[in-house]
């Protein structure tokens, strides 16, 4: 879904605190710039309620929240800089596509991707952020251990990000094709999720390893 341009939060981008600007000075360094022993990069936060409420819930973790829309990414950034109570977080705005230039090799411990664009017609499917040419980067950047989270409320994304995985060789450790029919405490919900849950609709989720 394009979202509207919005000019106070792409001015405000310019001067966010949070901001990395040159995040390929951090390659290799950000469990040391975060101060931590754990990782978690979230690609295409949106708005950025996941990354800012995780950070909340495990202070300990490090979190960077990838954003490449100059206006969510702007909102974003407000949040982080005038909530008192986040944790150790930061914020890229870029496209994922450079995600090799930013991490290290094995430097992610968990990647989420959630709710992300489904880019339904088949000619753009190499946009898609579980399609093979961002998993072999993910294999690059993700800890020996690392995983990666996905959610989505759209069953044909969904279901072609399966197929993509097992292709790729990752390994599927969990799965739930109605993740919010239970409580999860231990999982912020999005912006999207809320909405999607309210309306009725099903969250599939589905956790890989290398």
């Amino acid at each position: 879904m394009r979202m509207r341009k919005i000019p106070w939060a792409v001015e405000y981008l310019e001067q966010a605190q949070c901001r990395i600007k040159v995040p390929e000075q951090y390659k290799g360094k950000w469990k040391q710039f975060l101060d931590t022993e754990v990782l978690h990069v979230e690609i295409g936060c949106g708005k950025g309620n996941y990354s800012l409420g995780m950070s909340k819930l495990y202070p300990q973790e490090g979190f960077v929240a990838i954003e490449k829309n100059d206006s969510a990414a702007g909102v974003a950034a407000k949040k982080y800089d005038t909530d008192t109570e986040k944790g150790k977080l930061c914020l890229i705005r870029g496209d994922a596509q450079a995600l090799n230039e930013w991490f290290d090799k094995q430097e992610i411990d968990v990647i989420h991707l959630n709710f992300s664009d489904p880019w339904p017609k088949k000619r753009y499917a190499k946009r898609r952020l579980s399609n093979t040419r961002f998993l072999e980067q993910y294999k690059e950047v993700l800890a020996l251990d690392g995983q990666i989270q996905m959610k989505t409320d759209n069953a044909k994304l969904f279901a072609y990000s399966l197929l993509e995985f097992q292709n790729a060789g990752f390994q599927m450790i969990d799965v739930n094709v109605d993740y919010r029919k239970e409580p999860h405490p231990e999982d912020v919900q999005t912006e999207y999720e809320e909405k999607f849950i309210a309306k009725g609709q099903p969250i599939y989720r589905c956790v890989w390893k290398r």
